[in-house]
């Protein structure tokens, strides 16, 4: 669908980049991105992924906002204590951009209904903090045929990269199921980190829409906030890897 007139200057700075420009613009806005988790790392890509225009997302998180969380959690404030993730999340989201159709999911993702609901997506964002649950993505989306961006923060200390099911290295090869546990103490993160690594992951997000730029795929890109400095690690698809071999 043509841009309107209040689109055409929302999106202003966009319509003048040649790699995006009024076609991409209505594509990103065709777009529908899963963000599963609305805290620290869904907060940022929620909120980029709005103002960029993505046309319809959806937001997954079965807890409730802590005052705990708004150290990070920038989708949430202080009169949202209590309240649902994805409701606040929905209130904010349409608050920023208008354009934008918000789908809450107020739970956690489970083998039973992620066919279903990924099969309405086109990119699906790992904003989660636990192994269980981005085990869970992997699988999940290799079997839908869904790319998707993975990240995880600690301390001061982040990561990130993009997968797309059968071209190119999954989660799972990286990282080994057998003998990780969560810790049970919190370990940060500082604040900011996830607004660094959740910005990546929706540029990544805009970057596959698209099909400009070449994804953070076969490599995992680390952070460290301390010494402000980022490493680009060249991984490759395991052979053996239960998920996508």
């Amino acid at each position: 669908m043509p841009l309107n007139d209040s689109q055409r200057k929302r999106y202003a700075r966009h319509l003048v980049l040649p790699e995006i420009g009024e076609m991409g613009q209505e594509k990103l806005l065709a777009s529908k991105v899963l963000v599963i988790g609305a805290g620290g790392l869904g907060s940022p890509v929620a909120l980029y992924l709005a103002a960029a225009g993505v046309g319809s997302l959806g937001i997954m998180d079965g807890d409730t906002i802590d005052l705990s969380n708004l150290q990070r959690q920038i989708l949430h404030t202080t009169s949202s204590l209590g309240s649902m993730k994805t409701g606040s999340a929905q209130q904010r989201i349409c608050s920023l951009n208008p354009d934008i159709t918000v789908e809450p999911y107020p739970f956690r993702l489970t083998e039973e209904h992620a066919p279903d609901i990924l099969s309405h997506y086109d990119f699906v964002v790992d904003a989660t903090d636990n192994f269980e649950s981005k085990f869970l993505i992997a699988r999940v989306c290799h079997n839908a045929g869904k790319a998707y961006s993975h990240a995880g923060i600690r301390n001061f200390h982040g990561q990130t990269m993009t997968v797309i099911p059968g071209s190119t290295a999954c989660y799972r090869c990286v990282f080994h199921e057998d003998g990780i546990m969560d810790s049970a103490t919190p370990q940060g993160p500082v604040g900011a980190l996830p607004g660094v690594i959740g910005s990546i992951q929706a540029i990544e997000a805009v970057k596959y829409l698209l099909g400009i730029g070449t994804p953070l795929a076969n490599a995992l890109l680390t952070f460290d906030a301390l010494t402000a400095s980022f490493r680009r690690i060249q991984v490759r698809r395991a052979p053996d890897c239960p998920v996508c071999s």
